[in-house]
């Protein structure tokens, strides 16, 4: 392999947009529930219907000007959502929340719908004409109406769309209750305050606002919640809010100051100009001698007023700078070379320093803040990083129905935090002109932000903790800890951990006969994964891991610690004439040393786009040898593979692949912009518009040449989508993304035309047939990660040099997102981003494969730094 000293081919070429439309279609929209007898079912259903109308609590405060109706479907089957939710009209019927119910008899899906007084005879209609025409055997409404099995007025119970068994058990206990309120005239959370005065409860003091929804937190006892419930119709959602971890250091340092004197004497500070890693945790040691210098004035900020920006008592925010800004510090005193750093760092204090963590809408204080440093210089390249993380349903104190296990039909799943992130992400606007509350703003232009965020962290305390079994696999017991809140977010880079070292050797005396967990490149014992994602619904996480350090078992194999020398050396809140160094470990320091690289590809190349940066970072990772051979295995099938993808990511990421190509080692890059739907008159909702051809340059010549070698290629498409948090069920107009976008290589067999005709209907002429092409091989993932959820889609084609030289062209497509069926909401018309790096290899023959394509390009992107 020659040397990686040559940037990357940036292709300014747009691609060749056309009409598209995709081939082949879903299943049948028409399947019916087999009614035996269609009548008697339909006239139960209205009388049932009727009586959730009359009932109605005798002691609500009532301010509501509508009713909630619960309609349960038959076990196992589908309702029809979208006709339980007509948007037609200035006031109709809303559909609220889908939540899963398990029965004896299977799965039950319920869907709350709030109807207004004015419109409470749109069911009763529907009702109605089913019954009249049920003799016909094909009767009006029959798809909504034999979905059906029961309706019934709603309850706080069935807006509860946390998992069943977390609802609290104490009717008499109170809780912090998270509540999503639908929009109706702007005074929702007045109301609930009024209501919260009048009965003495507290609400949070930050709320967060995106949609047609506002977060805000309640305290109240079950019974309370249910009579704010009665008295108020502005609740569509109740969930459990997610307690924030408080991570503190409190190990040794490892080094002693004139080491630390030594190592500035070496090192370069980047300009005020410079890339920005800014880090949201518990403030950073603005006194510390090494970080100091690469803190300008007004890089320190806290998201609320109340609070200072130093940190008082937490070394986190400390630790994860020095990782942020160095990286690893060892690495840095055994090799005794200059330091020339090439970008600077920011802090927002994200949590206090003393006392609990009051509970709040961590969304809307993620993206106050976000704004702090952007209103201080908007234009600064900045990569946020965030290692804070709250688990999904676990050790949570504020609900005593929380349990210690982890829960798969959960993990996942959006919450307020991880929308805010990918709402952020995306590039809304930050609204905070209210005092406390946050809204995230559509209506202006959009201003894309890249973050990094930590998996979060498996906590191994001893056999003291009964859930932690130390004996069990610890590969097994991170594929069943999915990742955290708000790491699940689809647009951020999600980080995990590995052990770098297994290596006891220069361990202090008191670890003497412990044993290294992990073994050498191997993921790291703490860390999270997605294995126990719903795999159709949710991305793979995370999509890159970073060194983390082990963790050791005790001789008696009763703990755990993490020795120094199986740490990671930084820095440290300097108090107390303690030192200025430390060591850490797990997601957290991982997370920095990635946020690391990404403001160094932004140093490289600073006009890229985050939606490419992420790109870069999650292309240059590989799997160390110990991960690799889960990938190697000839008997693994794509879904085992892609269970592999969900565990390790892509692997190690590195700065040099990063931002350099070599002559044998060719990556191209190209930033576009698709339009994914269109609004065609005469129809009610947009459809798919368009899809890109990319022809890029490509070495075919030097690739024949090396006919018979294998050679590689590898692909990634980056894009950010914009989110729909609510829990209305996850297809259609409730799905989550706002769009997604998907690529297609060219085969080696087949022409761009015929590349086309098979990827796009609308290229065929009418009635023309295309042959079926088998599934390609060469693929690592294919399908199993081209066609996957997510934001990002990454494969690697592994063949010959001679198959490789026909595939220079790419199609990007759409694929549906909730855009598509929110004619009033889609924005395709402004375009959206997205990144395509493709990168070429050839391990086996040293060849020029970069400078032929560099000379097609008439004004190659020169890097702007060394590293």
């Amino acid at each position: 392999m020659s040397n990686r000293d040559l940037p990357h081919i940036f292709v300014t070429t747009k691609p060749e947009p056309e009409p598209f439309q995709v081939v082949g279609g879903g299943g049948n929209d028409d399947d019916r529930n087999p009614i035996a007898n269609p009548n008697e079912h339909g006239e139960r259903l209205s009388r049932e219907f009727k009586e959730a109308l009359e009932s109605e609590s005798p002691n609500a405060e009532i301010e509501r000007e509508g009713t909630y109706i619960t309609f349960k479907s038959f076990p196992g089957l589908e309702l029809a959502l979208e006709s339980l939710d007509p948007r037609q009209g200035e006031e109709h019927p809303e559909l609220v929340a889908v939540r899963k119910v398990a029965s004896t008899e299977g799965e039950i899906l319920e869907a709350t719908v709030y109807i207004p007084d004015g419109q409470k005879n749109y069911f009763v209609k529907k009702l109605d004409q089913y019954i009249e025409t049920a003799a016909e055997g094909s009767p009006k409404n029959a798809r909504l109406v034999e979905g059906i099995k029961r309706i019934a007025r709603a309850t706080v119970r069935e807006l509860w769309t946390d998992p069943e068994e977390e609802f609290p058990v104490a009717d008499d206990v109170a809780h912090w209750w998270e509540l999503w309120l639908r929009e109706k005239d702007g005074k929702e959370r007045e109301r609930l305050e009024r209501f919260a005065a009048r009965n003495g409860l507290q609400t949070s003091a930050n709320y967060l606002g995106f949609g047609d929804r506002t977060v805000v937190l309640l305290h109240a006892t079950v019974e309370q919640l249910s009579k704010a419930f009665e008295s108020l119709d502005d609740i569509a959602e109740i969930r459990r809010p997610h307690e924030i971890y408080s991570i503190l250091s409190t190990l040794a340092p490892f080094e002693q100051s004139e080491w630390v004197d030594e190592l500035l004497k070496r090192t370069t500070y980047a300009d005020r100009s410079a890339p920005s890693v800014c880090i949201l945790d518990c403030g950073v040691d603005s006194s510390h001698p090494l970080l100091s210098p690469a803190l300008g004035p007004g890089s320190l900020h806290s998201a609320s007023q109340e609070w200072r920006h130093d940190p008082v008592r937490s070394s986190h925010g400390t630790e994860m700078s020095g990782l942020a800004l160095f990286g690893d510090l060892q690495m840095l005193f055994r090799n005794l070379h200059l330091v020339n750093l090439k970008h600077q760092l920011e802090s927002v204090k994200l949590l206090p320093d003393y006392g609990q963590n009051d509970p709040d809408v961590y969304g809307a204080v993620t993206a106050r803040a976000v704004d702090q440093p952007e209103i201080m210089n908007l234009e600064l390249k900045r990569v946020f990083m965030m290692a804070v993380t709250a688990q999904h349903g676990s050790d949570s104190s504020t609900l005593s129905g929380s349990s210690r296990g982890e829960k798969s039909n959960i993990a996942g799943r959006p919450t307020g935090w991880s929308a805010a992130v990918d709402a952020l992400a995306y590039g809304r606007a930050i609204d905070d002109t209210k005092s406390q509350f946050t809204y995230l703003d559509r209506s202006e232009k959009r201003f894309p932000r890249l973050f990094v965020v930590s998996a979060g962290n498996i906590f191994l305390q001893g056999s003291g903790d009964s859930s932690i079994d130390l004996e069990e696999n610890h590969l097994e017991r991170s594929d069943g800890a999915p990742v955290e809140d708000p790491a699940q977010a689809w647009n951020a880079i999600t980080v995990g951990a590995y052990s770098e070292s297994d290596d006891m050797g220069g361990a202090p005396k008191e670890f003497k006969g412990y044993v290294p967990i992990a073994k050498r490149g191997e993921l790291s014992p703490s860390s999270r994964t997605s294995v126990s994602f719903e795999k159709r619904l949710w991305p793979f996480k995370p999509e890159v891991v970073a060194a983390g350090g082990n963790l050791a078992l005790s001789p008696n194999g009763t703990s755990v610690d993490t020795p120094p020398n199986l740490g990671i050396l930084t820095t440290r809140l300097s108090t107390h004439g303690q030192g200025y160094l430390t060591v850490t470990r797990d997601t957290s320091a991982a997370t920095a040393q990635v946020a690391s690289i990404a403001a160094g590809i932004y140093a490289a190349y600073p006009d890229l786009n985050p939606e490419t940066v992420r790109a870069l970072v999650v292309h240059s990772a590989q799997w160390t040898e110990t991960m690799k051979a889960n990938f190697d295995d000839n008997s693994k099938s794509k879904t085992e593979l892609a269970e592999k993808l969900r565990r390790y990511g892509m692997g190690v990421p590195s700065l040099e692949r990063a931002v350099f190509s070599a002559t044998d080692a060719l990556t191209l890059v190209n930033e576009s912009i698709i339009h994914p739907f269109e609004k065609i008159t005469g129809r009610t909702e947009p459809t798919i518009c368009e899809m890109n051809l990319h022809e890029l340059p490509w070495p075919a010549e030097q690739l024949y040449e090396l006919a018979g070698t294998e050679v590689s290629m590898r692909v990634t498409l980056s894009y950010f989508i914009e989110p729909n948090p609510s829990r209305r069920g996850w297809k259609g107009r409730y799905a989550y993304p706002s769009h997604g976008l998907r690529f297609a290589t060219k085969r080696r067999d087949e022409s761009v035309e015929e590349f086309r005709k098979r990827i796009n209907r609308r290229a065929r002429r009418e009635g023309e047939k295309v042959p079926k092409k088998d599934t390609e091989e060469g693929w690592l993932f294919g399908s199993a990660q081209h066609k996957a959820a997510g934001s990002l889609h990454t494969d690697i084609w592994t063949g010959d040099a001679a198959d490789l030289a026909s595939k220079g062209a790419i199609v990007i497509y759409p694929v549906g997102g909730w855009w598509k069926f929110n004619k009033g909401a889609d924005q395709s018309d402004l375009g959206v981003n997205y990144s395509l790096v493709v990168s070429i290899e050839s391990p086996e023959t040293e060849v020029d494969l970069w400078t032929p394509i560099s000379e097609l390009i008439e004004s190659p992107v020169k890097i702007s730094t060394e590293i």
